[in-house]
């Protein structure tokens, strides 16, 4: 979920208007890079390892969840043409300040875990590729943890200094992002013309837990889910693109339509590279099972030197942009009074919101070492989890709010068959239930509710303070300009 600074006013006062810069190329690949992201690095091994050989068949699941929400997205920003996303939705749908600061409130948590989910990948990452350089670097969980802890504090320097998201940069990342998994799809296919891997895998459904076909991909479908999210962090993006309306849905559909081909590409990959028996268990688990696949199908080509380094650029961003949309959503909240009004200060001279990317950056450490020493899960398993929990939670909201929003008289260039939201309401509700996750995974419950408790005991002692001291009450004064 990405955001954009708000412009600085005008000599009269005004907003300016932000320049429409993105046409739908840009926007193509905004979409497409904001998707892949860590999602596919973090999560193909383990869908494997629910159902086998059909790890393909959860990816294209997640993608037709997705698809659906895309529909309420696109009738809403074609609707209401403002950055503020899922919480200007419910805002408009149910008109409560405290379940629009809820909506609001899950989507930073998202970006928090996100982010370090994120942190974690590329620690392992990095500190693998440099060991395959240098030798000799520690790659175990402690070197991990500290690796991952100290790029958080990097993240937080650099979103102190006040670094806005850039679209040209964004492009150069989202192609170093589908060079990797060009890499890992061209060696996979070599593999299998050589005849060093089996193909035949592809249509064998395996559970190691004696799951149904049905319950095991309802489970690695929840997990494939973090893999295809990013598609509505678009909306943000809605003030500086060309004719909105008119490019939106056929771009966002698109930009859903060739990650989840490139996602399903690679999943075919590692089932057919890797042996069954050890995509559960890759040589770093943080690291993901992308690498393991570049290192057998290809064991006589040095690119497993490489490929740690360009998991780490495709990630780094990733994170990044979390990192900035949960900050700047903190002091957006704080300065309409809804959160505490120290959370929206900023330094003086670069007009950062320190105290924003303070509280993120403390809470994204926090989790991470929590996981770590806490917790029988890593921080890719049990974050990665937890943030797709916490966005299924917000898009089933989302697909409500646009049937509700049906009676606003206001147009809408796209409206999606009624059928769509109902289905993706019930579909996104479905896997945040317990059945969609497996027992050791339950802890995501604990982290989102957790998350969430603090958020309400923040609103609770602003609505205090609001009340008992400034005698006014609590809720957003403008909604339409959140981020």
């Amino acid at each position: 979920m990405s955001t954009q600074a708000a412009p600085e006013a005008d000599l009269n006062g005004s907003e300016p208007d932000l320049k429409r810069v993105m046409g739908p190329k840009l926007l193509l690949l905004f979409i497409v890079g904001d998707i892949l992201g860590a999602g596919v690095y973090a999560v193909t091994g383990k869908i494997a390892g629910e159902v086998g050989g059909m790890a393909w068949l959860p990816f294209l699941v997640a993608f037709i969840v997705a698809t659906l929400t895309a529909f309420s997205y696109l009738e809403m920003v074609t609707k209401y043409p403002q950055a503020a996303g899922a919480a200007l939705y419910a805002h408009k749908a149910f008109g409560i300040h405290f379940v629009t600061f809820l909506v609001a409130f899950t989507v930073v948590c998202s970006g928090i875990t996100s982010a370090s989910t994120s942190s974690g990948l590329l620690a392992s990452n990095l500190l693998i590729g440099l060991d395959e350089v240098f030798g000799s670097v520690p790659t175990g969980s402690t070197a991990s943890l500290i690796v991952a802890l100290l790029f958080m504090g990097l993240l937080a320097v650099i979103n102190l200094r006040g670094v806005g998201e850039s679209v040209k940069f964004n492009v150069v990342l989202t192609l170093v992002e589908m060079s990797a998994l060009a890499i890992v799809i061209a060696i996979g296919f070599l593999a299998i013309g050589r005849g060093d891997a089996d193909l035949g895998r592809v249509t064998v459904f395996e559970s190691p837990d004696d799951k149904g076909m049905f319950a095991a991909v309802t489970v690695a479908t929840a997990i494939a889910f973090f893999s295809m999210v990013g598609f509505e962090d678009s909306v943000n993006m809605v003030e500086e693109t060309q004719e909105p309306e008119k490019i939106f849905p056929r771009t966002m559909l698109t930009g859903l339509g060739i990650a989840v081909v490139i996602y399903m590409l690679v999943a075919v990959s590692v089932v057919a590279v890797i042996p069954a028996g050890d995509i559960l268990t890759p040589e770093n688990p943080d690291a993901g099972v992308l690498l393991d696949v570049v290192r057998i199908g290809a064991p006589d080509i040095p690119i497993d030197k490489l490929f740690p380094f360009l998991t780490v650029f495709a990630v780094a961003n990733t994170a990044l942009i979390n990192m900035l949309m949960a900050s700047r959503l903190i002091y957006g909240m704080a300065q309409q009074d809804v959160l505490p009004r120290s959370l929206g200060r900023v330094l003086p001279g670069r007009r950062s919101p320190w105290a924003a990317i303070l509280f993120t950056t403390v809470l994204a450490l926090a989790l991470i070492i929590v996981v770590s020493t806490q917790s029988d899960s890593t921080i890719v398993a049990a974050l990665s989890g937890t943030t797709g929990l916490l966005l299924l939670c917000v898009f089933s909201v989302v697909n409500v709010a646009c049937l509700v929003l049906r009676r606003d008289p206001t147009p809408s260039r796209f409206r999606a068959p009624t059928a769509i939201p109902v289905i993706g309401a019930v579909a996104c509700a479905f896997l945040v239930g317990p059945w969609a996750r497996n027992e050791a995974d339950y802890v995501q419950y604990k982290i989102a509710a957790g998350l969430l408790a603090l958020g309400i005991v923040l609103w609770a002692l602003t609505w205090l303070t609001n009340r008992g001291i400034r005698a006014k009450k609590t809720g957003f004064r403008d909604i339409e300009h959140l981020e």
